[in-house]
């Protein structure tokens, strides 16, 4: 009986896609700095907040972020941050300042930090589906009843 007992105890549960209930946040970027904010956001996508995190399974929750254009970045990163594209033809480098990306596309400066910190697999490419970015203070996502969340 006692040997059942210690086995029982060294056994490791793996959380299933079943298993799991998605719930939903909203986060405010407003004077929130990009990088400290971009991986607290990563950590609830990825689901690393939760107890039942399995790093092979999608344990992770919803995240809606808004006042994208509100984030900022510390000393003189805002005018040296450079984000590049390369479009794979000759001459087809595309570089734009983190002042550009943040006037003409806020969402994408906060999905592209977050982006580089979840994993660089499939589940990576699922996971941030979960992110959803509005530059104001307007979300369409009412119904899914989120819950507001400090970070």
């Amino acid at each position: 009986m006692k040997k059942a007992i210690e086995k029982s105890l060294k056994t490791t549960h793996f959380t299933h896609n079943d298993e799991v209930n998605k719930k939903w946040y909203v986060v405010d970027a407003n004077e929130k700095i990009l990088g400290r904010f971009a991986s607290e956001v990563a950590k609830i996508i990825w689901g690393k907040n939760s107890p039942k995190f399995t790093p092979n399974v999608d344990t992770g929750d919803f995240v809606v972020v808004i006042n994208a254009e509100k984030i900022r970045l510390t000393g003189k990163r805002e005018s040296l941050k450079e984000y590049k594209h390369h479009s794979l033809f000759p001459g087809g480098q595309k570089i734009r300042t983190f002042k550009e990306l943040i006037e003409k596309h806020p969402d994408t400066v906060i999905t592209k930090a977050v982006r580089g910190m979840l994993p660089k697999t499939k589940l990576g490419n699922k996971l941030i589906t979960k992110l959803k970015v509005y530059a104001g203070d307007k979300h369409p996502h009412a119904a899914q009843n989120p819950v507001a969340k400090n970070i």
